[in-house]
């Protein structure tokens, strides 16, 4: 009897203290990036068309942000802030993609253009702490061997280094011209999946899910909803009732999200979903039109600073600390994902040097009530903007600076500049003297780009609920 009452008590003890060193676990992170998203377009944002059965669960069970910010309203860039937790034309990456349609001088760099590698990098930083680290999906951070995911602190790699592919497989002509699409592991180029892309990347994701051992840090970075615009047909016949291009974006948006429910499943099965931050986002506003993407009730689209070109969903999840079906307010931004998983991850903020983002932990936990950040900054040449406070300017090269008060004016629909003056003069220069703090860029577009970009504004300036 003596002997049974001990064999109990070890056995207690052992649990709690099994219990004990669980909750001190480091957590893992899975960040799972859309592309070129609507904001309008998930059901957690209020859209009765595109169907997220898996996202809007996810977002019940955690934290939506109303005022989410992309450092950049195109791919390439607002992926090298996420990446550095810097606004990126503090070291010249421009707001352009890269390579993209470059100026005859900037084309002349050729395999130059990528993320500099004197900048150091989440992955580098998580590695460092004792993670595990992989990318599956898009990298378009330069497509030369130095500039590869497993040389910025990734140790698994599956995915394109490019920005965009077929979701299908590539054929002769595209595998040869577009060498940097091939779907690869490391550095080996795999034969071309016959499946559907968005599946081959989340049939990955789950993989390394279930072989973890440590803490790690995943980065399911989506080609979905880019273009081009292709969707099972399984999917297309659920949405005949859409046009015709819509219709193929909530076929490739339920796919999408199909498959990320299958990853959040992984986390389930694997025993770790408690233990791990989910984040979803997006990395700018949709191109309406090129996907047919909705960023209602904002303004704009990709490619411009309106609030539809900046501003994305996002939601984390991590049941352990973060309460279900709470919102947060004030603004953050993609600069601070790297701090805050850093910080995470029981690294020190301070051993991160000269950075732009701030660990938003003790925010989102109610233990600071103040804004992360009382001013943010946008940049691409002569088209820039600022958000400080409430107040928004934005500067044009073809029109003069715009105002507005994003409190009462989230669609950025009553131009306040002749109104308020003194302040448009004010933020001018606060804008300006952060300007003169950056490197110079290291590439730029064809100027032409440039005329197209604000033609595109203008034409899906305003947005209709959908």
């Amino acid at each position: 009897m003596k002997y049974s009452y001990l064999f109990l008590l070890l056995a207690f003890w052992s649990i709690f203290s099994a219990a004990g060193q669980d909750s001190n676990k480091k957590p893992n992170i899975l960040f799972i990036l859309a592309d070129d998203a609507g904001y309008a377009d998930f059901g957690f944002q209020g859209s009765t068309q595109m169907k997220t059965p898996n996202l809007d669960k996810l977002a019940a069970q955690g934290m939506k942000f109303t005022q989410a910010y992309t450092t950049a309203a195109v791919c390439g860039p607002s992926r090298a802030g996420l990446y550095t937790g810097k606004y990126q034309q503090r070291f010249g990456y421009e707001e352009n993609n890269v390579p993209g349609y470059m100026s005859y001088s900037s084309a002349l760099l050729g395999e130059d253009m990528g993320l500099p590698l004197d900048q150091v990098t989440v992955a580098e930083h998580m590695r460092k702490l004792g993670y595990n680290t992989g990318l599956i999906g898009k990298w378009h951070q330069g497509n030369a061997d130095r500039y590869h995911p497993t040389k910025r602190g990734f140790n698994y790699f599956y995915g394109l280094r490019g920005g965009s592919r077929s979701y299908y497989a590539l054929d002769d002509y595209h595998r040869s011209v577009q060498p940097e699409n091939k779907l690869e592991f490391g550095f080996r180029n795999f034969q071309e999946p016959i499946e559907y892309l968005t599946k081959a990347l989340a049939d990955n994701a789950v993989e390394f899910i279930h072989r973890q051992q440590g803490p790690f840090f995943l980065m399911l970075s989506l080609t979905a909803v880019h273009t081009p615009m292709e969707a099972e047909p399984e999917d297309l016949a659920k949405f005949q009732h859409l046009p015709p291009r819509r219709q193929t974006l909530a076929a490739m948006t339920l796919a999408m999200d199909r498959e990320i429910g299958k990853v959040l499943e992984a986390l389930d099965k694997s025993g770790v979903a408690d233990n791990t931050l989910v984040v979803f986002t997006n990395d700018n506003g949709a191109p309406s039109d090129t996907n047919a993407g909705n960023n209602f009730p904002l303004s704009g689209t990709k490619a411009n600073h309106l609030e539809g070109g900046i501003r994305v969903p996002l939601i984390m999840r991590w049941p352990r600390l973060i309460s279900a079906n709470t919102v947060y307010e004030f603004p953050v931004s993609f600069l601070d994902f790297l701090p805050t998983f850093v910080k995470m991850g029981g690294g020190s903020i301070e051993t991160l040097g000269e950075i732009d983002g701030v660990a938003l932990t003790d925010f989102i936990l109610g233990k600071l009530s103040e804004r992360p950040h009382k001013t943010l900054f946008w940049k691409k040449e002569n088209r820039a903007a600022i958000r400080d406070g409430d107040w928004k300017l934005l500067r044009f090269p073809d029109r003069p600076a715009e105002l507005y008060n994003l409190s009462d004016d989230v669609s950025e629909n009553h131009n306040l500049a002749m109104e308020y003056p003194n302040r448009v003069r004010q933020l001018y220069k606060k804008l300006f003297e952060w300007e003169t703090s950056l490197e110079r860029p290291l590439w730029q577009l064809e100027r032409k780009y440039e005329g197209l970009a604000m033609e595109r504004m203008d034409k899906f300036r305003h947005h209709e609920k959908q």
